[in-house]
């Protein structure tokens, strides 16, 4: 698996589902989203959804938390998912 050290994370959604858009140091597109409890890490080519159907895309990570919640925090989002930021991550959006 690529290395997930996150450079560059924007919020999309704050409200229910919470997702984000972030860029690995490495440059990579990941899509992050939590939903029903549910939180998923998908890399895809890049941030236009007309790339996602591609052979590049993958879910890295799938966890259910059993709240059936909506909202979360960046920063429980990426400990629940094994993310975390490289030193001056930029942040953004919401």
């Amino acid at each position: 698996m690529a290395d997930l050290t996150l450079a560059r994370v924007v919020q999309t959604s704050s409200a229910y589902p919470s997702q984000w858009d972030a860029w690995t140091v490495e440059g990579q597109y990941l899509y992050l989203r939590y939903r029903h409890g549910v939180g998923s890490v998908e890399r895809h080519p890049s941030d236009d959804i007309g790339t996602w159907d591609a052979e590049e895309s993958e879910l890295l990570v799938e966890w259910d938390d059993g709240t059936d919640g909506g909202v979360i925090e960046l920063a429980d989002f990426l400990a629940a998912a094994g993310l975390r930021f490289a030193p001056n991550t930029e942040v953004s959006g919401g």
